[in-house]
């Protein structure tokens, strides 16, 4: 399949529309999922117009931006065919005729999915993600394929966020230049946009909501850089079938928008009624009656609430045990921005307990401190030098990787892990490896068989370290939820398989070191605050993020893209 530019693909649907006599009554820059559904059952707008706009402010503004991979050359065809069916009266569900988008690791067919991987440029799979049916019997038209960090940043480490070897840099539309530092002047963002996911045509108004999916930050992340809300979900709530994976342990696919209420109605759909036969997992959550979490839209429920902030390196930096250098902090604005979120809970009449740190932080002991132990990630934590490092991520991604190759049949481009690291060898030079391919090199080298019982053993670890320590936290102090610091609940809560829902608050500097050269005024970077708590919690914290929401109203949209 030859690949067209996204512009041009986009000049080719907006030639399809039929000419307008006048500008639309209603526009969807900022308008949520309601506004939307309210506007075409009044018959103000209709999917064609809503997906036609979607177009028009792509075709003027992603070359600025790389939020895009693919774009559906149907997407005009499909949104005639939701009004058709709105018509006859036949709605699909709550986002019928609405646009949306995918990250480029979750499968379509008609549509490639690439994972960002030059290996895969031509990959249209042979089946759907569970998530990709749900979203279409919803209603939704998928108007595109976002970038992502390639293979969802499992690749190298070092690699910049929303970069990948297909499409390159994704950019910040808070500050859409590059980087002009010395050192790291190689064309990526002087503002990060966040990965592995991208927010950045949702914070845009390119289509009303997007799916990322997250293993350890890649939800949190993107919506805390583009001031969005996300919902990182308990892992097995979603499905997973047909998404490119890198462990079954902590993958999920979720939510990135603009408000709680939009995120809470996307959580629902993505969510399937019963357990996925293709997803073991899927049995770890109830959802709610009718899938709807938007009866947990409380704006009054912070009142009552406990809320605890883990303050130990989330806040303050801490030393662990046999090192000599603290880790963790905030800088000056990101603590002043947690500290006004705190005021703003007591202001709400949430007891906050503060500090409400985890015992697995403060731990002395290095085999039971947290930060003490990181995930094995790099060149230099190949096999034998991995001891002091958890082998769960490599160790998933030969387990999950090499089945999802399977799965494609006659359709996958290589047929392993060690068929993909030699492709992306002998294209070197076309840019397949920019940074190297080292966590690649370290997940071949598993042998799933005799390093089963080291996985399984650093799997224990992980859950008492990272599952055990918030649970201990959540009951020794009665608490509803942990209140975190931007997108910080990536590492802990991730690992646990714990639910996330971040929403926007701040602005603060983007002072990096090194500091930009002299006269390089950056833009301020968003900054949002996180609420996490157990397994299945999704309610509470969709209610507790809905009430901060409402309360502050803090997001704001790019100014550079009106």
């Amino acid at each position: 399949m030859r690949r067209l530019p996204v512009v041009f693909v986009i000049g080719l649907l907006v030639a399809q529309a039929p000419s307008a006599q006048r500008a639309p009554a209603f526009t969807v820059v900022e308008a949520s999922i309601a506004d939307m559904r309210t506007a075409m059952a009044e018959r103000r707008v209709t999917s064609r117009e809503l997906v036609q706009q979607s177009l028009t402010r792509i075709a003027l503004y992603e070359d600025r931006l790389n939020a895009i991979i693919t774009v559906n050359p149907r997407a005009l065809e499909e949104a005639d065919e939701r009004d058709r069916e709105r018509r006859a009266g036949r709605v699909r569900g709550p986002l019928h005729g609405i646009p949306v988008a995918l990250k480029d690791n979750i499968q379509t067919t008609g549509m490639r999915t690439t994972g960002g991987a030059q290996a895969f440029a031509e990959l249209v799979p042979p089946y759907d993600a569970t998530v990709t049916k749900n979203l279409r019997e919803a209603g939704a038209v998928i108007v595109a394929k976002t970038q992502l960090t390639e293979l969802a940043n499992w690749v190298a480490a070092g690699m910049p966020t929303n970069y990948n070897g297909l499409t390159g840099y994704g950019f910040n539309p808070y500050d859409p230049r590059r980087d002009p530092r010395p050192a790291t002047a190689d064309g990526r963002p002087a503002l990060a946009p966040g990965g592995s996911s991208s927010g950045v045509g949702t914070a845009v108004s390119f289509w009303a909501a997007n799916v990322g999916t997250e293993t350890s930050g890649s939800i949190v992340n993107p919506a805390n850089q583009n001031r969005l809300v996300g919902i990182k979900p308990t892992v097995g709530r979603v499905s997973r079938h047909g998404i490119i994976p890198i462990t079954a342990d902590q993958d999920t696919a979720g939510p990135m928008t603009r408000s709680v209420a939009d995120a809470a109605i996307l959580l629902g759909v993505l969510e399937s009624a019963k357990p996925d036969a293709d997803d073991p997992a899927t049995s770890a959550c109830m959802p709610p009656p009718g899938r709807d979490y938007t009866r947990f839209l409380d704006a009054g429920a912070l009142t009552g609430a406990r809320i605890g902030v883990p303050r130990a390196f989330f806040s303050d930096p801490v030393t662990p045990p046999g090192a000599s250098m603290p880790q963790g902090g905030l800088t000056e604005g990101q603590r002043a921005a947690l500290n006004e979120a705190v005021g703003v809970l007591k202001a709400q009449g949430a007891a906050v307990v503060d500090p409400a740190d985890f015992p697995s932080i403060l731990d002395r002991d290095p085999q039971r401190n947290f930060l003490s132990w990181p995930v094995c990630s790099g060149p230099d934590v190949p096999k034998g030098k991995d001891a002091a490092c958890s082998t769960t991520y490599k160790y998933g991604m030969k387990r999950d990787f090499t089945r999802w190759l399977d799965l494609l049949g006659g359709t996958a481009p290589v047929k392993s892990l060690g068929e993909l690291r030699a492709w992306n060898e002998a294209h070197r030079s076309a840019g397949a490896i920019k940074y190297g391919q080292s966590n690649l090199d370290n997940a071949d080298e598993i042998d799933l068989v005799a390093d089963k019982a080291r996985y399984e053993a650093d799997r224990r670890k992980d859950l008492q370290l990272t599952a055990r320590a918030i649970d201990e936290v959540l009951q020794t102090h009665r608490l509803d939820a942990v209140l975190l610091p931007g997108p910080t609940s990536g590492g802990i809560a991730a690992r646990a398989g714990y639910p996330t829902v971040i929403v926007p608050f701040a602005m603060v500097p983007n002072a990096p070191t090194p500091a930009f050269p002299e006269g390089f005024r950056a833009s301020p970077a968003p900054y949002g605050v996180s609420f996490t708590a157990g397994p299945c919690s999704e309610p509470r914290l969709i209610a507790l993020a809905y009430a901060f929401e409402q309360a502050t109203k803090r997001r704001r949209a790019p100014q550079l893209f009106p």
